[in-house]
């Protein structure tokens, strides 16, 4: 239904009159084929999962409480699962306690509920650019300002950071919170130094800041590097989220948010608000799988596959690129972000690679503001490992052909890069 012709229009909430859907979830659809490889969703590669496994977590659930297991639960989670989720956190040294704690479903959830409990209309919150998709939607539903700091090969480039809050201090505003993903960022597949760790923590006391600090991906070094966590660094001011979704399965919608005590109070009611309390049965799932399970060595797994799909990724790229395409290097987790030359736009591009068989998410996804255009994201966890050299080599034969194009129309006039910042863009390739 076009938006002009909704007979329901006047009736809308503001900010849902301003929600708009995605450009190319047409296209998505037609990238599930399987004849597309799809570097396009982020999704965990669940067929690694020792299936016998889960199969006697489920079952022995179901048989030893199954009345309890559906039954209602409560609005902050049931206690012998946040003492098991403390148990991950402190895997990754992230210090924490049981009531601490909220568990929700998968960690959109978790995004959804901060920025209901912190944002009012036209607030400024201060973001990684790019950023995860699901966050800036989380941000624009409640009518934030997102005003992003751009990303290089070592995370969210702090000093510009500290220049965007002087501006905002000289506005007589200030940022509601700093969102930002410091391991293995969504979508720029970069982690933050140790030392801007530390300098986003002074800048956080200086300037009375909250962080709210994603953490989907530090437990998927390739390395088993541990980085020191924000909330290890500054436990009062940052909000602290996890999932389960990377390091188990997405399927059973298990997220978290660790935060200061009244902070945690107002989120236990907002989401007692959202949806009353969390499935019983998926939360003891997860509960016995972390007490029966060696999850750690199911983490490695996972690991291991996704570091031997990134180098034969990044292999591929090496190969099949034009002269001018730019890309991260990953140390973990599921994506590589790509730039490509002058002229060539990744959203209006999109259509073609699908046409070709392939798929990935356009840049612009990832913004707020509309930056990103010559940007893309390559999720590198899903697509089997023999069909990654297939799918890298059908979008470099593409963007070999625009490139031609662009060429043939402008010559040595061909378009200026977007001048609005826009991620790493100078990583290894080209």
């Amino acid at each position: 239904m076009r938006l002009d012709t909704d007979p329901y229009l006047s009736r809308y909430a503001t900010r849902v009159t301003g929600m708009s859907a995605s450009e190319i979830r047409a296209l998505f659809a037609v990238a599930s084929r399987p004849e597309v490889v799809s570097f396009a969703g982020g999704m965990p590669a669940t067929d690694a999962l020792d299936m016998a496994a889960v199969e006697d977590v489920v079952s022995s659930v179901i048989r030893d409480a199954g009345a309890l297991a559906l039954q209602y639960g409560g609005g902050q989670g049931r206690p012998e699962l946040r003492e098991h989720l403390v148990e991950v956190m402190h895997h990754e040294e992230v210090p924490g306690h049981a009531d601490d704690l909220i568990v929700t479903v998968g960690g959109q959830q978790a995004l959804e509920l901060i920025a209901k409990c912190f944002i009012d209309d036209g607030d400024v919150v201060l973001a990684e650019g790019p950023t995860y998709v699901g966050g800036i939607g989380a941000l624009k539903s409640h009518r934030a300002e997102v005003r992003h700091i751009p990303v290089d090969d070592q995370g969210m480039d702090v000093d510009l950071l500290e220049d965007a809050l002087n501006e905002l201090r000289r506005e007589g505003r200030k940022a509601k919170y700093v969102y930002t993903i410091p391991n293995h960022q969504n979508p720029a597949g970069v982690s933050m130094s140790l030392a801007r760790r530390h300098r986003l923590a002074e800048l956080a006391e200086a300037h009375d800041l909250l962080l709210l600090e994603d953490n989907p991906y530090g437990l998927l070094d390739f390395a088993g590097r541990i980085e020191p966590s924000l909330r290890s660094l500054v436990p009062d001011r940052v909000v602290y989220v996890g999932t389960m979704s990377k390091l188990f399965a997405p399927g059973v919608r298990t997220g978290w948010i660790a935060a200061p005590g009244p902070i945690r109070d107002k989120l236990v009611l907002l989401r007692e608000a959202a949806d009353l309390c969390p499935s019983n049965l998926t939360q003891m799932i997860v509960e016995r799988w972390l007490a029966t399970q060696p999850w750690q060595d199911q983490i490695k797994r996972f690991t291991e596959l996704y570091r031997e799909k990134a180098e034969v990724m990044l292999a591929a790229l090496e190969k099949e690129m034009p002269e001018g395409v730019h890309w991260t290097t990953p140390a973990g987790a599921f994506y590589i972000w790509l730039t490509v030359p002058a002229g060539i736009d990744t959203s209006d591009l999109l259509a073609k690679a699908v046409g070709r068989r392939v798929a990935y998410v356009p840049g612009r996804g990832f913004y707020a503001d509309g930056a990103g255009g010559a940007q893309a994201r390559l999720c590198f966890s899903y697509p089997e490992l023999e069909r990654i050299p297939e799918g890298v080599a059908r979008l470099g034969e593409l963007l070999h052909d625009e490139l031609e194009l662009v060429r043939a129309v402008f010559g040595d006039d061909a378009p200026s890069p977007d001048p609005r910042p826009s991620g790493p863009a100078t990583g290894v390739g080209g």
